[in-house]
Parts: structure tokens; C-alpha cells; sequence
């Protein structure tokens, strides 16, 4: 048995009692400790092996595309708590026009996602940036205000992949009634629209900033996000 001194006043004191007969001791030895839940922090170490997707960006402001890469790291792998989160970006191109900025924008998006916490406002906030020159429409009819904004598009696409953001997704009696106006304006026009695309004298939608807007039965209806002056 070991002596312990006590360097300090005694304040007061406290008898331990026994546990009854018919309650098992447990001793801190037989307890066995939940394993702690591991989150996304900046000193979590890089696997040798990361899963990712690659998404293609073509604009009009260049010749050749832009190839964007982003690995995942899985946390807490095989139990309740296993999340899927973003860990690194990387953009490629054959394009050495913007090398500088896309180098840097890399390494800063990089360095949010391993810092933990929420990421999701990136997407939000590089879709908001405008270029003084003038954005472009993608195939389908979409708006994009700039390259930058692209970029933060497939950061959103990629995120709702895997579950960071949630698709706001029509439901399919919304997806039935926008099919059926689209049928009835293409019939009135006299013109049928490519598929995946929209009619040539659609308007540009603000919620959604894609070239979908018809009049239909005096009102004003996105055919790609069912949004509506008429409510």
C-alpha cells in the first residue's frame, strides 16, 4: 500500500461507501470507453488514399476546359458517426492564362476545407462574384457571372453529392406540370427546343439564372425551377 502526503489543509471529508452485494462492482479497467468522435480539424492527417470526383468546366472565355478535382477524407470509417468531407481542390488546365489565381484560390479552399466546421458558404460566396466584363450561358441555358462562380458551382454539385448540402429538388408533380407547359408553349410557339435545353425566346430566370422563363397563360414560369410571379 502506498503512502500518499498531503501537502495541503484538509478541508473536510467523506466515508466511501460499499456498493450493495447484488450490484456488480465496475472498475474503471472493465469500462470500456466510447471511441471519441474524430471531426475535421487542420491537424488531421493526409491518407495515403483519398476518394475524389473530377468535373469538367468548358466556358466560351477559353479554348481549352478547366478540370476540377476534389478528394474526400472519410471520419469515423465503419461506425454510426462516418461522414464523407471534403479535404483538397485541385484545377487543371492546358489554359496557363490564369495559373497564378488558380493556384492560389487551390491552396486557400484547400486550407478552409481541413480547418473544419462549416465549408458550405464557399460555394455561395464564388458564386456571387460577377466578372466587369460580362459572365456567360453554359449548355442548358444556365447564367454564369464568371469563371470564379463556375468553380464554385462544382463545389456546390459536389457537396450536395455527398450529403454537406441538400438538393432542393421539384417534386415529381412540380417536374409533371413544368413538362406539360413546356409542351403546351413549344406547341403555341410552333418550334420544338433541343433536349436539354430551353425555348430560344425564354427569359432569364433571377432565382435560378437560368434562360427558362416562358409566359404561360399570362404568367411568368421557370421551366427549370418552377419559380412564378403569379406565386
Amino acid at each position: 500500500m502506498s503512502i500518499v502526503k498531503i501537502d495541503k489543509k484538509i478541508t473536510g471529508y467523506g466515508i466511501q461507501k460499499e456498493p450493495p452485494a447484488n450490484e456488480p462492482t465496475t472498475g474503471a479497467a472493465d469500462q470500456q470507453a466510447e471511441p471519441e468522435i474524430e471531426h475535421m480539424h487542420e491537424n488531421v492527417d493526409r491518407p495515403e488514399m483519398l476518394l475524389g470526383s473530377t468535373y469538367k468546366i468548358k466556358t466560351p472565355l477559353s479554348d481549352h476546359a478547366l478540370y476540377i478535382t476534389i478528394n474526400d477524407i472519410i471520419l469515423n470509417p465503419n461506425t454510426d458517426h462516418e461522414v464523407r468531407r471534403p479535404f483538397e481542390i485541385f484545377i487543371n488546365s492546358k489554359n496557363m492564362d490564369h495559373f497564378q489565381w488558380v493556384v492560389a484560390l487551390t491552396r486557400v479552399i484547400s486550407a478552409v476545407f481541413r480547418k473544419g466546421g462549416d465549408c458550405t458558404f464557399l460555394a455561395e460566396e464564388m458564386q456571387a462574384v460577377f466578372d466587369p466584363k460580362g459572365g456567360y450561358f453554359k449548355t442548358g441555358g444556365r447564367f454564369m457571372p464568371s469563371l470564379v462562380a463556375e468553380i464554385g458551382y462544382a463545389i456546390e454539385c459536389h457537396m450536395k453529392t455527398i450529403g454537406l448540402l441538400v438538393d432542393d429538388e421539384l417534386s415529381d408533380i412540380q417536374k409533371k406540370i413544368l413538362v406539360e407547359k413546356r409542351r403546351e408553349y413549344e406547341e403555341s410557339e410552333g418550334k420544338k427546343a433541343k433536349e436539354g435545353e430551353f425555348p430560344e425566346s425564354a427569359q432569364l430566370c433571377m432565382k435560378c439564372y437560368t434562360k427558362a422563363m416562358i409566359l404561360m397563360d399570362g404568367c411568368m414560369t421557370c421551366l427549370s425551377c418552377g419559380n412564378s410571379k403569379c406565386g
